[in-house]
This record gives structure tokens, C-alpha cells and sequence, in this order.
């Protein structure tokens, strides 16, 4: 039996996204959203950085993307905004614990909002629960976080766009590859065993 986030049962069609689960309320989707946002500070703590690059290597793009598919669109885009004022207002969980709005790097802030508001819509309509889905998921979510993030990038420096590409986002795919490769495994298997602990 599949059910909506209200348990209205949809038959045939699976809805709803992992946080919806255990219900809501006003009080958890608002610890969700601190912690999502919590979540992508700390993952942007694992800072390696990129010579030639002002774009460093780092584990938020996969938080971003996993707190969009787990939270739903609402609240992770809320937690990637919070994310996002919260460190330009001066809370230190940018890359490497700076703060303050990083000029050549923000439209990578602002994708994370929009990718994670389409991968949240994507597996509430069920794109997170078989890996083929989670793998075209996760790749769109990435690729819209560098079609904001590039052109930024190249506006606020002196790179033009295919130099942009070549320093803001090549020397990141293999990253994002072993990332998308990870999230299609903990997706549709935390579905896959929360559907054999309930019945129906």
C-alpha cells in the first residue's frame, strides 16, 4: 500500500519522501531544515582545495542533493537557504570555516537551492526509490547546481565560460560520479527496508 503525506492511499503511484515516513509537524519540519542546512555546513568542512581553482573540493554537493531527496522540495530548499544567509550573515561553515558571501563561488550557493527543490520534487513522485531513478536524479541535481554555478563564477572572475567549465567543474566529476554512485545505493535501500517493516 503506497499513501501520501496525509495517508490517503495512492494506488500505483508512489508518493511522499523519506522524512515523511514518521509524519510531520511544524516543530520537526523545522529541525529538519536546521539540520539539513547543519548537515551541509559540516560536509563543507571536507575541503580539499583545487590549484588554479577557487572552487574547492568538498562533500556538499552530495548533503545538498541527499537532504533535497530525503527532506522533499520544501523543506531542503529551505535548508539550503538557511545554509546559504546564515554563513553570508557570518556563521563559519562555508569551505574550510570561512563566512561572508564568497563572491566567485556564490552561484554554487544558489544552485544548491534550486537542485535541491527539484531533486525534492523528483522523489516525493518516486525518483529515489530504484537506482536507475536515483542515478538521473542525482545527475540532474548536479548538473543544475553547475549551470547556476559556472556562468557565476565566470561573471565574477576573469575566466570565460569554457575556462570556467575546465576549473569549475572537470577537476569535480569523479567526485560526483562516486557520490551519485553512493546515493543510489542509500536511497531505494532505505526504501527497500523501511517497505519490509511495514505492513501492507
Amino acid at each position: 500500500m503506497v499513501t501520501d503525506v496525509y495517508g490517503a492511499v495512492v494506488p500505483g503511484r508512489p508518493t511522499g519522501v523519506l522524512a515523511d515516513v514518521w509524519g510531520r509537524s511544524a516543530l520537526r519540519d523545522l529541525a529538519l531544515v536546521v539540520g539539513a542546512a547543519g548537515a551541509v555546513g559540516l560536509a563543507a568542512q571536507i575541503a580539499i582545495p583545487v590549484p588554479g581553482s577557487p572552487v574547492p573540493i568538498t562533500g556538499q554537493t552530495f548533503a545538498v542533493l541527499l537532504a533535497g531527496a530525503v527532506l522533499g522540495p520544501g523543506r531542503g530548499a529551505a535548508g539550503m537557504l538557511l545554509y546559504a544567509v546564515a554563513g553570508a550573515l557570518g556563521v563559519p561553515w562555508f569551505a574550510g570555516g570561512t563566512s561572508g558571501w564568497p563572491l566567485a563561488t556564490g552561484g554554487y550557493l544558489l544552485g544548491f537551492v534550486i537542485a535541491a527543490a527539484l531533486v525534492g520534487q523528483l522523489a516525493a513522485l518516486g525518483a529515489d526509490r530504484r537506482p536507475g531513478y536515483t542515478i538521473g536524479l542525482m545527475f540532474i541535481g548536479n548538473l543544475l547546481i553547475y549551470l547556476v554555478g559556472v556562468p557565476w563564477l565566470a561573471s565574477m572572475t576573469s575566466m570565460d565560460v569554457p575556462d570556467a567549465v575546465v576549473r569549475g567543474v572537470v577537476p569535480y566529476l569523479m567526485g560526483d560520479a562516486l557520490k551519485i554512485v553512493l546515493a543510489a545505493a542509500v536511497l531505494p535501500g532505505s526504501w527497500m527496508l523501511l517497505n519490509r517493516k511495514r505492513p501492507g
